[in-house]
């Protein structure tokens, strides 16, 4: 099978209804009763849901209304983040301390690159341990799927749920995938996968069938993916883990100024920049700084605690609340920045713990034309800065 090395051995490693276990380890009236986890208003969606409440037909990003008329003795909690972060945080230091190369995913997914590691032990055993070891010190229910690539290992973690082990030899990769629904394999999400499903494709082993120029045709550089991810074809590296603790930036100006409306505007567009840098590296931030140093070069900072966000309507507003604190009018600037701290790994479902279902796809959208022309290809009217310096 071309395109596979039969010499990597790739785990992944996924917490199992993460916000529903931790949840549970707080409250253990809650086991075994049917769980959601999410915002309570009306346009708000269901972030997370026990597997009770998944036997009703719910699912993650469904409207809340929706799932609360298909399970109305379900429970909803609004989420608890700080929470779960100190959870991901004592498995990830489980994880740090016992494998020899890893990659935080997300908040509660995780790959180790155990390659040569079969030489002295057995990469499934080893793997093994280290869930027993996980779930023994954290209470934490986790599965994991090994592999011969992150995409494989990914599928198989999902087909060991809930709380289970498996591994899928290089031999047998073909074999495993091919009976697969198409929407299983990672970034075919529902749309695509409905796409195929009505072309005469709902499985795998018919994609696999279909030639690279056909699909290169119908879907572009879309259709070049599909065609290695049928194959079971991936040579994404597991990326060493550096977890970032903040994001910054800032201006110094050619000449000081005292042009209040360009400084507002400057850090509204800081904000919003760091803001799509955020969710753009899945990460949420606890506190926001300004600084500002003066003609003079005397330098104030002020931050604030707030709930974890990645969100341009609730950072930009802090962020301008800050400098209004901090600018002392009639005195001239030299320098500002911006700065978010305390940042933790979250994917942007996590967001939706707010009732922004709307709002999450106009990120999505804004994001993508950030990605596809550039981060200043659009933004803000309150953020537009001139081009020359002041």
């Amino acid at each position: 099978m071309s395109g596979v090395s039969p010499i990597r051995s790739i785990v992944h490693m996924d917490l199992d209804t993460f916000f529903v276990s931790v949840e549970r380890l707080k409250d253990s009236r809650l086991n075994g009763l049917p769980l959601l986890i999410g915002g309570t208003g009306d346009r708000a969606v269901v972030s997370s849901c026990s597997y009770e409440a998944r036997t009703f037909g719910i699912r993650s990003g469904m409207p809340m209304r929706m799932a609360r008329r298909m399970c109305p003795q379900a429970i909803t909690i609004s989420g608890d983040f700080e929470a779960y972060s100190q959870y991901s945080g004592m498995v990830s230091e489980i994880v740090a301390e016992s494998s020899p190369l890893y990659e935080k995913a997300s908040i509660d997914e995780f790959y180790i690159d155990m390659t040569g590691m079969d030489r002295y032990f057995g990469c499934y055993k080893w793997a093994g341990e280290l869930r027993q070891r996980i779930i023994h010190e954290t209470g934490l229910p986790i599965s994991f799927g090994l592999s011969v690539n992150k995409l494989v290992s990914k599928v198989a973690t999902g087909e060991a749920k809930p709380n289970g082990q498996l591994q899928i030899p290089f031999t047998n990769v073909q074999q495993f995938l091919e009976p697969m629904p198409v929407f299983k394999i990672p970034m075919i999400g529902p749309k695509l996968g409905r796409t195929l499903t009505y072309m005469g494709v709902p499985s795998v082993g018919k994609l696999r069938q279909i030639p690279k120029p056909v699909l290169e045709r119908a879907f572009g550089k879309t259709g070049i993916m599909l065609f290695r991810k049928a194959r079971g074809e991936d040579d994404a590296p597991v990326t060493p883990h550096h977890e970032a603790k903040s994001m910054s930036t800032e201006r110094t100006f050619q000449t000081d100024t005292m042009d209040v409306k360009m400084l507002r505007s400057l850090v509204t567009r800081m904000a919003e920049q760091l803001a799509f840098r955020l969710r753009d590296d899945h990460k949420l931030c606890a506190c926001v700084a300004v600084k500002i140093r003066y003609a003079n070069f005397e330098t104030v900072s002020k931050q604030l605690r707030i709930p974890y966000s990645a969100r341009d309507e609730e950072l930009i507003p802090l962020v301008l609340r800050l400098f209004e604190q901090l600018y002392q009018k009639r005195v001239r600037v030299r320098l500002v920045g911006v700065k978010f701290s305390q940042l933790v790994s979250g994917r942007p479902q996590l967001n939706m713990f707010q009732d922004m279902h709307r709002q999450a796809d106009l990120y999505d959208a804004l994001d993508a034309i950030k990605h596809k022309y550039g981060k200043e290809s659009i933004g803000k009217a309150s953020g537009w800065v001139p081009p020359k310096s002041p």
